[in-house]
């Protein structure tokens, strides 16, 4: 197995795509037949609906806060979702910088 090191302050921030809300920001940081994880910046105001993944993924909170249906997870939580788990809406009233992983 290969190491990888990646600096993500020198990566810059790309659009997200249409998966995400306009004005959500992404750092890919490894994207591979093993799994995905980037950074994620979501805006004020962001809405994503319920749905589910074919990996296992993680979530840690940087900086700022979103909701993951009632559930508040403010900087520095760490959220577990199991693959074909059903998760969401995701909401965030300030915006978020996450840490997402997919394996």
């Amino acid at each position: 197995m290969m190491d990888m090191i990646v600096k993500a302050n020198d990566l810059e921030w790309q659009d997200a795509g249409e998966t995400y809300m306009r004005g959500t920001l992404i750092k890919v940081l490894r994207d591979d037949a093993g799994g995905r994880t980037i950074l994620l910046k979501i805006p004020a105001g962001f809405r994503q609906e319920s749905h589910s993944h074919l990996r296992t993924e993680q979530h840690y909170v940087i900086r700022g806060a979103y909701e993951m249906g009632d559930i508040l997870c403010p900087e520095g939580t760490y959220q577990l979702i199991h693959k074909d788990s059903t998760h969401g809406p995701i909401t965030s009233a300030t915006g978020a910088e996450i840490l997402v992983i997919w394996h």
